[in-house]
């Protein structure tokens, strides 16, 4: 099987783990050609990590010398990013989601284009179903997320409505209101709903409300989905990522699955 050349941008915690999961559990179809992050302390610490002796490229290189590029950076580039290999024609995967709302017609570049664009389902359960009831009619779509203060620390929203996360002693609603507002207010804890917006009735119509508690230890995601197909209702338990509290394990297992997918003939599920 000839394998995929897959580069990483983005060399933080899932940029980082999917570099490994290249290098042992996927080695057999990837290889993985390059790492790449504006910071360039964060790149050269993921190099030396690794067993293997990856290069630390350029984004303009990395990409023209990828079968598949992943973006794991941030928001605020994923959509520079799409863009730049849209023009290289290569297919991407997708991590930071939230950088596609107010971008979406880059999404029918891509198609125009005929690259593939992969969007894990990250830290969620139910957009296999979400989609399906897209077939049909759709209603309405809510996530209720609830986290500990520290991972929601830094958020746009919180600064703006004067919010301090030390003075909240009991379980307090933070936010309630559109995911297109979510997405604006919490950029590092929003792919969850970008990606239900973008597998269901955008993001203008999906509802969205975060609720803290110091006595909060996981990332929950409560999902609740209405159409002319029924209702569906989810609850994802996360356990956060050991070396960064605003990601969830699953989001990585999540990464790894799907870049996983993307060199199999065999898809399980809509």
């Amino acid at each position: 099987m000839k394998k995929i050349k897959v580069g990483i941008i983005g060399c933080g915690t899932i940029g980082s783990e999917l570099a490994r999961a290249c290098l042992n559990g996927l080695r057999d179809g990837i290889e993985l050609v390059g790492i790449c992050d504006l910071d360039e302390k964060k790149a050269g610490s993921l190099k030396s990590s690794l067993k293997n002796d990856v290069p630390v490229l350029g984004m303009e290189r990395l990409i023209k010398k990828s079968d598949l590029v992943v973006e794991a950076a941030s928001a605020s580039v994923s959509a520079d990013v799409l863009k730049n290999a849209i023009k290289n024609k290569k297919d991407i995967m997708m991590m930071s989601i939230g950088g596609i709302i107010g971008n979406e017609a880059l999404l029918q570049d891509a198609d125009k284009a005929g690259i593939k664009v992969y969007l894990p389902s990250g830290a969620v359960c139910g957009i296999d179903g979400l989609k399906s009831g897209g077939a049909g009619r759709i209603d309405s779509v809510t996530l209720t997320t609830r986290k500990p203060p520290k991972a929601l620390d830094g958020a746009p929203y919180l600064k703006e409505k004067n919010i301090r996360l030390a003075d909240i002693n009991g379980e307090t609603v933070i936010f309630d209101g559109s995911a297109k507002e979510a997405i604006k207010g919490f950029p590092q804890n929003v792919n969850v709903c970008a990606a239900l917006s973008l597998a269901g009735i955008g993001a203008d119509r999906t509802r969205v409300k975060i609720v803290t508690s110091p006595e909060y230890t996981k990332n929950t995601h409560d999902v609740e989905i209405a159409g002319d197909f029924g209702k569906i209702f989810t609850r994802t338990e996360n356990v956060p990522s050991s070396s960064n509290p605003k990601t969830s394990r699953l989001a990585i297992l999540s990464a790894i699955a799907t870049l996983g997918g993307a060199v199999r003939n065999v898809r399980v599920g809509t």
